[in-house]
């Protein structure tokens, strides 16, 4: 039972109020000025603070003030006759949970009441109950999808609700989990199907080497200068986290749009900054491709990429590219800003969340602080609200930049072992094997036999690429247990996933 104290000079006047409270099952204490109230406060266990403003003796706002100090966990409901702004924001900004004027019904206080001390379990009651009346509906919708736009809304829907259950802390968390395996098992039948018509159908939808040519170009031939901002490794349910901050600066045109395979930096990001498949870039830029087995980094010539896809497209804008590796290349690059304030075009890579899912990997540290999903969204959050990543948005919103923000694969967490055989030039991601003596049972893998058919480089004539799909990832026969011990529960990506394939492409115009 919740017990409230009341602090009012005119107590004797809302023994309603008191009356229609206590129908409700809580136990109101009065006390009729501030000091009585804090005396109180000290003596009894209150979960609520209902607190008159004009009181004789200590004010409502002083009795407020040294509340908070003295005992900042109580929620404190204003309630006061007057109804100027100067006493609103004095008392807003002391951290109030309501403010209330006078007169005020009981049923008003009871709203106030139920918002501060039962908001949490209301919420969750109703995400329960929202969740299993929409359960059916969207088991229908998983078993239905046919169609690339179809298995887009189900990505939206499964977002929407991973986020609302989560942050109701329902318990109807697992069975979202069970129908979000289910959903990615129908979707990767669906890519197998279906992926070679993405890449060499007359009808494929926008891919990674469209997103130039379709949502950069026609931008820049409007007359905007725009700035393409890719975060690498970043999914819908962490970009959904960071909206409502983006949502300060810009208005907001979201989409989603299916990787490449694989989804990883080499192939999908190379893929977006040349607007070309991984094998027309090694076919034709062989000094700009990196093979699987080079040493040098896998993304290390993205500006010379986007230079050949403008030359090829007989485009003349100057750009500027940067990659912010850290929260120092962000605050350096912040300090120079007016300097591409001029240039029709500007390309940014943030690499904070790749890094994160890698330390998430090798790190214990990281892995407790980003033990679920749910975790590791909270830690996206934090990144973004603390780094210069928002700045760096408001900023360009002032200079009036239109903004593509996207990114070139998702991630998966992974917890099932799939063994697999490769030769030492075999490549070590756990999401996609390539190489020419790879031994897997093809009932678990996609398989393309023949890379050259779906825009894929072969480093051998036999070379084959396969796909890890759900939630496997490969694992060698040699130090098996240690190695599945060590990457069961951590975040991949390079195979075939809602969460890897299907990602944000954002729009944002200047408010």
């Amino acid at each position: 039972m919740e017990k409230i104290l009341w602090a009012d000079d005119e107590i004797d006047l809302l023994k309603p109020h008191l009356l229609f409270l206590k129908s409700k099952g809580y136990v109101v204490d009065t006390v009729n000025n501030g000091r009585d109230a804090l005396d109180a406060l000290d003596r009894e266990q209150y979960s609520l603070v209902l607190l008159d403003e004009m009181m004789p003796g200590l004010s409502g706002l002083e009795t407020l003030s040294r509340i908070n100090q003295e005992h900042p966990e109580i929620p404190v409901i204003m309630i006061t006759k007057s109804e100027e702004e100067n006493i609103m924001n004095q008392a807003i900004g002391s951290r109030i949970a309501d403010y209330l004027i006078k007169p005020v019904n009981p049923m008003q206080i009871l709203l106030s009441i139920k918002k501060n001390l039962h908001s949490t379990e209301l919420v969750a009651r109703q995400a329960t109950t929202d969740y299993q009346q929409a359960f059916t509906g969207m088991s229908d919708m998983i078993n239905r999808a046919s169609s690339l736009d179809e298995w887009k809304e189900v990505y939206r829907q499964l977002v929407y609700w991973e986020l609302k259950l989560s942050d109701s802390e329902s318990g109807m968390e697992e069975m979202l989990r069970m129908q979000k395996r289910d959903a990615n098992f129908n979707f990767c039948k669906f890519v197998k199907k279906n992926y070679g018509d993405w890449i060499t159908g007359d009808d494929r939808p926008l891919t990674s080497p469209d997103i130039f040519s379709k949502r950069v170009f026609p931008l820049l031939d409007a007359g905007e200068k725009v700035c393409f901002i890719l975060i690498d490794n970043f999914r819908l349910d962490q970009w959904r986290t960071v909206q409502p901050f983006v949502s300060e600066f810009f208005n907001v045109n979201e989409e989603l749009y299916p990787t490449i395979l694989p989804t990883s930096t080499q192939y999908a990001r190379n893929a977006i900054f040349a607007g070309l498949m991984p094998l027309n870039i090694a076919t034709m830029f062989p000094n700009l491709w990196v093979e699987e087995d080079e040493d040098e980094g896998l993304n290390i010539h993205e500006s010379e990429l986007i230079q050949t896809q403008l030359d090829r497209y007989r485009r003349k804008e100057k750009f500027s590219y940067n990659k912010l590796n850290d929260s120092s290349a962000g605050e350096k690059f912040l300090s120079r800003i007016n300097s591409i304030k001029d240039l029709p075009l500007n390309v940014i890579v943030l690499n904070f969340i790749d890094m994160l899912s890698h330390a998430r990997t090798e790190s214990k540290m990281i892995r407790e602080l980003a033990n679920s999903d749910a975790a590791y969204r909270s830690l996206t959050e934090s990144w973004f609200r603390h780094s210069s990543t928002a700045e760096l948005l408001r900023r360009l919103a002032e200079l009036k930049f239109k903004v593509i923000l996207t990114t070139d694969h998702g991630t998966i967490k992974v917890d099932n072992p799939i063994k697999v055989i490769g030769d030492r030039n075999t490549n070590t991601n756990l999401r996609y094997k390539v190489g020419k003596n790879l031994n897997y049972n093809a009932k678990q893998v996609y398989e393309m036999k023949d890379p050259k058919k779906f825009g894929l480089p072969s480093p051998n004539l036999s070379s084959t690429f396969i796909y890890a799909m759900n939630e496997d990832f490969f694992s060698y026969p040699n130090n098996y247990n240690y190695y599945v011990q060590y990457y069961t529960g951590t975040f991949q990506h390079g195979g075939i996933s809602l969460e890897e394939m299907l990602v944000p492409l954002v729009t944002l115009s200047p408010k």
